[in-house]
């Protein structure tokens, strides 16, 4: 009896991990993939890709790709879709020229105006969504379109420009240093600082699952898992404070994407949101008000495309008619590439903010490499293809 159930205890935690490789591919192989991705272009472009100028670059070029991202996950979370977030930004962008360089509107005050021109928007939308029940698909291509053309009309078919300089700031701005030291202390101080308390938060999770008897990761999954991210973010913090610091967009960014997690991990909202996609109808049936929370998550979704409009604008110091061209494109790309599902109910903030890097770091590598853009266009297409096709894949297996 006792030689017949060792055997059985050694392969039980053999059987654990297998099941939960299997549970967890995706998630696992999504970070694993950004890592790939970034050392595949860090040889071919011979240590380009790295350099703490490029790295800033990508975090500029990305930041509103990743700020509407979150947005766009609790849509399509929900089960619908958002086509007119690259307008609406563009859009934005044009309302904040005319306020700021045509009318001398102080920017902090421009910029309040346009966070609400851009809720009301998402609200309009969302209404006839939630409320009227036509196809988000059609109400948003209709915004595409309506928004594209006001801003042409707006802007009169010019580029309005430069925005004032404090604005400027809130693209191409850096967190302030102490003294006048080459390498950007407060910088890499801020860096180990969030590095100690991800990796803390961690912890308490696990210890919290743990007490509850939840707990489904394997040690040496979790430990391996938090020493790459404890390295990837002083690594990044290193190479960033050995240039300019942290840029003022990124702590946005970092701010967002802590709070999204929060809310949709640790809050009746959030649970509310994924249960709603998941099934809208037994939703109904426990107490949701559904459309509320439909109409809620478009509102949310223009105040964040308000929000990337701004920075984009100001990144560029003009607001351009063209401005937000195909910007959904690579939005609903990461969402997707994060992991969530086209069906909806499935979906992370952290993986849609990796999904987000991966278009980056990919748009970033195919330039340095002299990549046409006719190529480009069509390996993010195949990308996506794949994503998606992987999501239909594990979801018929399980």
């Amino acid at each position: 009896m006792t030689d017949q159930a060792a055997p059985r205890e050694a392969t039980a935690p053999k059987n654990n991990i297998v099941a939960f490789i299997k549970s967890n591919i995706r998630e696992y192989g999504l970070l694993m993939s950004l890592i790939v991705i970034m050392v595949f272009f860090q040889i071919v472009t011979d240590g380009a890709l790295f350099k703490p100028l490029n790295l800033t670059n990508i975090v500029l070029q990305n930041s509103y790709i990743v700020i509407m991202a979150l947005g766009m996950l609790l849509i399509i979370v929900t089960g619908h879709i958002d086509l007119s977030v690259g307008s609406v930004a563009g859009f934005i962008g044009a309302v904040a020229a005319v306020l700021m360089v045509q009318m001398h509107v102080h920017f902090a005050l421009a910029a309040i105006v346009c966070l609400a021109v851009g809720a009301a928007i998402g609200a309009a939308q969302g209404y006839f969504v939630a409320y009227q029940k036509i196809p988000s698909f059609i109400v948003t291509l209709a915004g595409m379109l309506v928004f594209k053309g006001l801003a042409l009309y707006v802007l009169q078919g010019k580029s309005v420009g430069p925005f004032p300089p404090e604005f400027q700031l809130l693209s191409s701005g850096f967190i302030p240093n102490v003294g006048d030291i080459k390498f950007h202390i407060v910088s890499m101080l801020i860096g180990i600082g969030v590095t100690i308390l991800v990796i803390y938060f961690n912890f308490r999770d696990r210890r919290n699952q743990q007490a509850h008897g939840l707990v489904e990761e394997p040690l040496a999954f979790f430990a391996a898992r938090n020493i790459l991210v404890a390295v990837g973010f002083l690594l990044f913090s290193y190479l960033l404070a050995s240039y300019r610091g942290l840029p003022n967009v990124l702590i946005v960014m970092f701010a967002l994407i802590a709070l999204y997690a929060f809310v949709t991990s640790s809050t009746t909202i959030g649970r509310r949101i994924y249960a709603l996609g998941g099934n809208e109808k037994a939703a109904r049936l426990s107490g949701i008000k559904t459309e509320r929370l439909t109409f809620y998550t478009f509102v949310n979704m223009g105040v964040l495309a308000a929000l990337a409009g701004l920075i984009f604008a100001a990144r560029l110091n003009t607001a351009t008619p063209k401005a937000g061209l195909g910007f959904e494109l690579d939005v609903i790309a990461a969402v997707f590439i994060g992991g969530a599902s086209a069906s909806g109910g499935v979906g992370k903030v952290i993986g849609a903010v990796i999904g987000a890097f991966i278009m980056g770091v990919m748009n970033n590598g195919m330039s340095i490499l002299g990549i046409g853009i006719d190529l480009q266009q069509l390996i993010k297409g195949m990308v996506l293809l794949a994503a998606v096709f992987l999501d239909v894949y594990y979801k018929k297996k399980a």
